[in-house]
């Protein structure tokens, strides 16, 4: 009797028949959940094409989506964050500063400067949320007080786009501070007659929805965009009801009062164009 013994031999490997698809090709849309592809998103200037979410962009792509070409002059960037308190969690505050400047190429959470919308001239001041959030410090307020007060003196009408996480826990009292002095700043904007349009981005929260943010002769909000002062979970938790749907997105503050514009991003610099208009026709009607 022949007795056969079978060994096991490997299994062979399999090619897989399916092309396996690059890294970076495919982004995951926060609204839907739907896979877009990442280049038709970048065409759609980074809004999603099945539901109109608006992804966050970048200082500098904002800056080069809103203003006339080779427009934008920057002003007030030498000026660097310090770190007066010595602040410490489980990072050193000057690491996180570090970081931070390597990452966006900025010394602080804001950029500001003239450019021209449509040929009308303007003081333009853009958040950069990747900064640390777009947190508000000294810096970020001394550089917007400077903005409103250069408006001030030219009568060039001032935009502020803001996407912030609100003041800057790691400098204390002086990040709460900057709220009066931008404040402050504005009412001298407004007893000159020079218009202030706020546009509001996602998220727009904090110290900075709480002051200068909602102060504008106009408020203009991309889609959906998150505006407001705690955060819906925690206002939840203090007050233990359940809040409205869509409480704080843009929509629901436009019907509430509180902005007076929702645009999409691809319509947002020729409205912002529009008022530009009315307001240097009615300063010439004012002026007769």
């Amino acid at each position: 009797m022949v007795r056969l013994w079978f060994k096991k031999r490997p299994f062979s490997k399999v090619k897989d028949s399916k092309q396996r698809v690059p890294r970076g090709l495919w982004v995951k849309c926060e609204n839907c959940k739907e896979m877009v592809y990442k280049e038709e998103v970048e065409r759609n200037l980074k809004v999603c094409p099945k539901c109109n979410y608006h992804f966050r962009i970048s200082a500098k792509e904002r800056i080069e989506l809103l203003v006339d070409k080779g427009s934008f002059k920057e002003r007030d960037a030498s000026i660097s964050p310090k770190d007066p308190l010595k602040f410490k969690d489980s990072k050193r505050y000057m690491d996180r500063l570090k970081e931070a400047q390597r990452k966006t190429g900025m010394k602080d959470a804001v950029i500001c400067g003239t450019a021209s919308i449509g040929g009308y001239p303007v003081e333009l001041v853009v958040f950069e949320f990747g900064f640390l959030g777009g947190s508000m410090g000294s810096v970020v307020g001394e550089k917007v007080t400077r903005a409103v007060e250069r408006a001030c003196e030219s009568g060039t009408p001032l935009i502020i786009v803001s996407s912030s996480g609100g003041a800057r826990m790691q400098e204390s009292i002086l990040s709460l501070v900057q709220m009066g002095k931008t404040c402050a700043a504005l009412a001298r904007l407004s007893e000159a007659k020079v218009p202030y349009i706020s546009v509001l981005t996602d998220p727009t929260t904090g110290g900075v929805s709480a002051s200068f943010a909602l102060l504008g002769d106009v408020v203009i909000s991309e889609p959906k965009a998150l505006i407001g002062f705690a955060g819906p979970r925690v206002i939840e938790q203090t007050i233990r009801q359940q809040l409205p749907q869509g409480f704080q997105r843009a929509e629901f503050l436009m019907e509430h009062g509180f902005v007076d514009m929702v645009v999409d991003r691809k319509v947002l610099r020729e409205t912002l164009r529009r008022l530009l208009s009315l307001f240097e026709n009615g300063r010439r009607a004012w002026a007769l």
